[in-house]
């Protein structure tokens, strides 16, 4: 059975059926689908399974978009998104670092966390007694030689040291028993006075007990003024 024209719908003999686009035409059903003009196997452009001439082919064309702002911060937003821009930054920022400007919070914020890494390495939290402030770190008493070096010669006694000058400034009184953590601190006891006393910051003083003679530091919130 022969099939119908693609154009006309009439039946389409072999003698001038013309088969093209999956479809059967009348060769001179075969035009233009804009302007009607005849085509041929040679000359047609196809589009959707529909001829069309060269100058009526449809073509696929962009929409230009406006170049505002908006959009330029939208493109920069997604270039920037991309993952090779990413490894570009990341590579080129390596190693740098940002300096932050040194200001009194930032000042007392650092002071801080360092008072605090310096307490949790040292372990200065007693369970006993009241919380202690941070004590400041003092030089350690240098070391003996060795005992295969040889030894200095004998050093002449120094004469007998002045005795001690009278107390000066506020007396303060111990409030707690302290026993002495370091070697430049002094132990009192509960009730012993406190002389010749020199803040060192709000936690700390130096100060020399009577009972003992001994002078050292020792922590502002184990005493009193009187």
């Amino acid at each position: 059975m022969n099939p119908p024209c693609a154009r006309c719908k009439k039946t389409v003999y072999p003698t001038e059926k013309l088969s093209c686009l999956d479809k059967t035409w009348h060769k001179g059903c075969f035009t233009c689908e804009t302007c009607n003009m005849k085509l041929t196997m040679k000359n047609y452009k196809g589009y959707n399974k529909l001829p069309y001439c060269q100058v009526h082919y449809p073509t696929t064309k962009f929409t230009a978009v406006a170049d505002t702002p908006e959009n330029r911060r939208l493109a920069k937003n997604t270039q920037q998104q991309s993952n090779i821009v990413y490894h570009k930054d990341f590579e080129s920022e390596r190693g740098k670092y940002t300096v932050v400007e040194e200001d009194p919070e930032i000042a007392r914020l650092k002071k801080n966390t360092q008072q605090t890494s310096d307490l949790a390495y040292k372990g200065q939290f007693k369970q006993d007694a009241p919380d202690q402030p941070y004590r400041p770190q003092v030089p350690q008493q240098q070391q003996p030689p060795p005992a295969h070096v040889a030894a200095a010669p004998p050093v002449a006694a120094p004469p007998a040291a002045a005795p001690a000058p009278p107390p000066s400034g506020p007396k303060y009184v111990a409030i707690y028993d302290y026993s002495a953590a370091d070697d430049d601190e002094i132990s009192f006891q509960e009730g012993d006075a406190i002389v010749d006393v020199e803040r060192i910051d709000e936690g700390w003083m130096t100060g020399r007990v009577e009972r003992t003679g001994e002078h050292g530091m020792l922590p502002a919130n184990y005493v009193e003024q009187v």
